[in-house]
């Protein structure tokens, strides 16, 4: 998730583990600086644009290593703050502060590495945007509220009813996704497209309209759904996944990263001389976040030293009309 639901998140959670204990500003800010700490392996450069995007949400975001770091940062926030007798709490509140963290980006697409060092699996529910003001707003208000009073006992019951109403809101998030996948699956099965692999996930800023990729051999397909639409059947457009690339791109290491990180939703594609991979999960046609040059076609295809990364964006005012438009039911084809 973006900063700045981070901040609010952390904050939150330090104010209402810390209670009336402590100064609010207290919790809130070092609860703030921990749910943030995790992040901070953006500063880290692992050589190349696709090995710093499957290595991010790494370590730093492992449960496991979170839980080993609070009990000392806990303990020393403790001492700092001449509090030595709420360390316990202060552990508490630090360690909710970091785990809540990867527990929250689990719920994006991009994937995160949780079980490390147990397990590299990047896991991804993929129910809700990097950017959702519906989840970050009442976190916000809440933190605020508390902030603003001083820790009075009205206004940390606004500080947990905001983080009460945000968990709903990511509840709501998965019941939602369900929905949609249901509906995708009958409408796929009517169209006679069988589906290896299919991923439901909502468009920019809201939950309400949800793009879907089927996965179908060669082709993948994709199409959206609004919770507005009243029940009609989707319409998916198919696109070539490059399958006639794969075996000359096949043994490239930043392929096989993109492949695995992105659990199979990638395609293969050539732009002149230039070939790259691209992962479909975040996006959609045919402008997407991660999309990287790999190889340059000769007789082999050469590939290239460092890969390079080359984001697509779509033209903003157009791409936000439809978004609208498309969120309330309307029957649009997507800008291409």
């Amino acid at each position: 998730m973006d900063s700045v639901t981070h901040l609010a998140l952390g904050a939150a959670v330090g104010m209402a583990v810390m209670g009336r204990r402590t100064a609010v500003w207290k919790a809130a800010l070092w609860g703030a600086a921990a749910n943030t700490l995790p992040d901070l392996d953006v500063l880290t450069e692992h050589g190349d644009a696709i090995s710093n995007m499957v290595l991010h949400r790494g370590a730093t975001h492992s449960l496991f290593w979170l839980t080993l770091l609070s009990l000392p940062l806990g303990a020393a926030i403790a001492r700092l703050h001449g509090e030595q007798a709420l360390w316990r709490r202060w552990w508490l509140a630090i360690w909710l502060a970091l785990v809540t963290h990867p527990l929250l980006d689990l719920m994006t697409v991009y994937g995160t590495r949780l079980a490390l060092p147990f397990s590299d699996w990047p896991f991804a529910v993929g129910s809700i945007f990097i950017i959702d003001p519906l989840f970050t707003l009442p976190l916000l208000a809440g933190a605020a509220w508390a902030l603003a009073s001083r820790g009075g006992g009205r206004a940390l019951q606004a500080n947990a009813a905001g983080l009460l109403l945000a968990g709903a809101y990511l509840a709501w998030t998965v019941a939602a996704q369900a929905q949609v996948e249901r509906m995708a699956r009958a409408s796929l099965a009517v169209q006679g497209i069988a589906a290896e692999q299919l991923l439901v996930t909502p468009t920019a800023f809201n939950t309400v309209l949800w793009r879907v990729v089927a996965l179908d051999g060669s082709r993948y397909h994709e199409g959206f759904y609004s919770l507005l639409d009243g029940g009609r059947a989707m319409h998916f457009d198919a696109f070539d996944r490059g399958s006639a690339l794969a075996p000359a791109l096949r043994d490239i290491d930043g392929v096989q990263q993109v492949a695995a990180f992105s659990k199979g939703f990638y395609k293969l594609h050539a732009e002149g001389d230039e070939l790259f991979v691209t992962d479909l999960r975040m996006g959609q046609e045919p402008a997407y976040v991660f999309n990287f040059a790999v190889a340059e076609r000769h007789s082999p295809v050469q590939p290239l030293a460092r890969p390079e990364q080359r984001s697509e964006s779509p033209e903003l005012r157009a791409g936000l009309d439809w978004l609208w438009r498309r969120a309330l039911g309307e029957e649009l084809a997507p800008p291409r």
